[in-house]
């Protein structure tokens, strides 16, 4: 997974899907910012909508974490959502990357912080 960009949150917003079913923002989303999934790379959206519910819940949960935690002021504590038990990552949002495993499917994932 890497950081999201303000187009990566912007352009799934004039899709089709999006104006039938405002929940599918998040599986585009995903798609877009998560880079490797097990063999798939890029991840394309019908492999996103195939996860378990727990897995795609993760999933979000990571995204939530990494992206809210460098917008948020250094007093302030990162937020994530209190029904995903994500792991936190093995390093802090500042760049590089970070290997982490889904704990519910077991998952390897390549996080890419660096921005690109």
């Amino acid at each position: 997974m890497r950081l999201a960009t303000a187009f990566d949150e912007i352009e799934p917003l004039g899709d089709p899907r999006v104006r039938d079913n405002e929940a599918y923002l998040g599986l585009l989303l995903l798609s877009r910012v998560v880079v490797r999934l097990g063999d798939f790379s890029p991840v394309p959206p019908e492999v996103i909508a195939g996860l378990y519910t727990a897995d795609f819940a993760y999933l979000q949960g990571l995204y939530l974490e990494l992206n809210t935690a460098l917008s948020l002021s250094p007093a302030a504590a990162p937020l994530s959502p209190p029904t995903v038990p994500a792991a936190p990552p093995a390093a802090t949002p500042s760049g590089g990357t970070v290997e982490t495993t889904c704990p519910h499917c077991g998952t390897d994932l390549l996080l890419d912080l660096s921005g690109a």
